[in-house]
């Protein structure tokens, strides 16, 4: 027999009764990683396609352990993903006193490539454009045009050659037949969080520029399709996320990664989720499967986020607090 719960019946029993009335057998069931691996599988067969997946919380010690381990070490197809990568060979050679932020590049109209991005629609060019802020469209709008400004002072076999220096095995570009350009390449989601955490922990750069990288991928400009959908304006800010989606023979690929801050401004939980051979293969919106399960996703994981050894955490992270989201209108 079926019972009807209004609002009326809850004003009447109080709020801590109606509470537990209220509450979902899954919500009593699960908490905590439990919770993120259980709505993530559920999110994940609703989806289909071929997910391959690593989420980690921290723990007590300060130290990431995973949650969800799904074919973690799967080389696949990163797509704008691997954005992330390539703007870490850039500031390598930032901290390494090779190039500047402030260094000028000119934007010729035969370097412009369509598809995500800004550049391509300005209609005309020939700008002094800053690595700063080709790097800042680059992860801000995934700006494919600045994947190529990017090649112009670090070459496909020098940015391999930095990401296999700092550890990383799977996570290459593909180059091509002119050295400054190439396919954006391969990667795991092991090694993505690799790279997230010790960008969060500011050991994969010098400090200001995993803070430089940080500071775009949380801000709140960017991508809101997926992880950070269903979230405020001060919650999105404490996700720094990067979205990759194209297609190949096994069907449409949708793919996230990014790292979540707890309100103390310190790393908690890092996710790199990457789905293949899905369906609805030319819509990139919000209301495609795999982004809906990633928003899903996304709200369990922070309202799940651990606690995570903030003692520790703070002798080898600092703290990242970004200015919350003010509008100006103009003057």
């Amino acid at each position: 027999m079926s019972t009807q719960f209004t609002r009326r019946t809850a004003l009447g029993l109080g709020a801590a009764t109606a509470a537990v009335l209220a509450a979902s057998p899954a919500s009593a069931a699960a908490s905590g990683p439990a919770c993120i691996r259980s709505v993530y599988q559920r999110e994940k067969t609703k989806a289909g396609g071929t997910w391959h997946s690593h989420i980690a919380g921290v723990d007590a010690g300060g130290v990431p352990v995973p949650i969800v381990e799904d074919d973690a070490d799967h080389v696949t197809q990163g797509y704008s993903v691997q954005k992330l990568a390539v703007a870490t060979a850039v500031m390598d050679k930032v901290d390494r006193g090779e190039l500047t932020l402030g260094q000028k590049l000119d934007l010729p109209a035969d370097i412009i490539l369509g598809g995500s991005g800004i550049y391509f629609l300005h209609t005309v060019w020939g700008d002094q454009i800053t690595i700063a802020n080709f790097l800042t469209a680059m992860l801000l709008v995934s700006d494919n045009t600045a994947v190529r400004m990017c090649g112009r002072v670090v070459p496909a076999a020098e940015i391999n050659e930095i990401l296999a220096a700092k550890g990383f095995v799977h996570t290459r570009v593909e180059p091509v037949a002119n050295p400054n350009r190439f396919y954006l390449g391969t990667t795991t989601p092991r090694e993505m969080h690799d790279l997230l955490w010790r960008l969060a922990t500011k050991t994969l750069l010098s400090p200001s520029s995993c803070t430089f990288l940080l500071s775009i991928t949380r801000w709140i400009n960017g991508y809101m399709d997926g992880v950070r959908r269903v979230m405020s304006s001060e919650e999105r800010s404490r996700v720094a996320t990067k979205y990759g989606a194209d297609f190949n023979t096994l069907g449409a690929s949708r793919h996230e990664a990014g790292i979540m801050f707890g309100p103390d401004g310190l790393p908690k939980l890092t996710y790199a989720m990457f789905a293949e051979g899905l369906g609805d293969l030319d819509n990139y919106g919000s209301t495609h499967p795999a982004v809906q399960a990633h928003s899903v996703i996304g709200r369990t994981m922070l309202d799940n986020l651990p606690a995570g050894g903030a003692a520790t955490l703070a002798r080898t992270a600092r703290a990242e607090r970004i200015e919350p989201f003010r509008p100006v209108n103009g003057g």
